[in-house]
């Protein structure tokens, strides 16, 4: 996958901050990135006077960390492998890593870890951000400059290990089984005689 030239300086921006120039209005939050200035953030207002026919997404905040819809940046980028999650009715991804919580740090926390942060996972994705999605690309593409100087051989063995050793990544279920199943039937306390 080839990186776009935005992305990484669309991970390393810092949102949510109010706007220099309509720091008084109601929508004055700097959510918005450009994709076409590769710029700084910026807000509703800025958007509509400066970036009316660009390429735009709107960045979200989901518990104190920085979300994008799957919906606005699939279009512009591959997003497979990339855990998604379902937050107030849209399917978002983490634009960065996450901490983990210490209990339960440690590689064997769940089923699915992230590849690159260790980050337990919901589903069998590969990372749990867009930043840990970057950091997997560019060592894969350190690995093959790598290649480049060995024999040819062993270039081809090393090159069809890495295939097996990444399958295909599923895509995320369909929105419509966000219906869950309770955990178990729900038990009464007994009657007081």
């Amino acid at each position: 996958m080839l990186v776009p030239p935005w992305l990484e300086p669309l991970l390393n921006a810092s949102f949510f901050s109010v706007c220099r120039i309509h720091g008084d209005a109601a929508r004055s939050e700097c959510n918005m990135y450009c994709l076409d200035c590769n710029g700084d953030p910026f807000c509703f207002y800025c958007r509509s006077s400066r970036h009316k026919d660009h390429q735009v997404i709107q960045i979200r905040r989901s518990s104190y960390h920085d979300v994008v819809r799957v919906s606005e940046i699939q279009k512009v980028l591959d997003i497979s492998g990339v855990q998604t999650y379902v937050i107030n009715s849209a399917r978002v991804l983490f634009l960065n890593e996450r901490p983990q919580p210490k209990s339960s740090s440690g590689k064997g926390g769940g089923a699915h870890i992230c590849e690159i942060c260790g980050r337990s996972l919901l589903d069998p994705f590969r990372f749990c951000s867009l930043g840990c999605k970057l950091v997997g690309i560019k060592r894969n593409e350190n690995a093959r400059f790598d290649l480049e100087g060995a024999s040819g051989q062993e270039e081809v063995l090393r090159e069809g290990s890495q295939q097996d050793m990444y399958p295909a990544t599923p895509p995320p279920p369909p929105a419509a089984s966000s219906a869950r199943r309770r955990k178990g039937i729900p038990h009464r306390a007994p009657f007081a005689s």
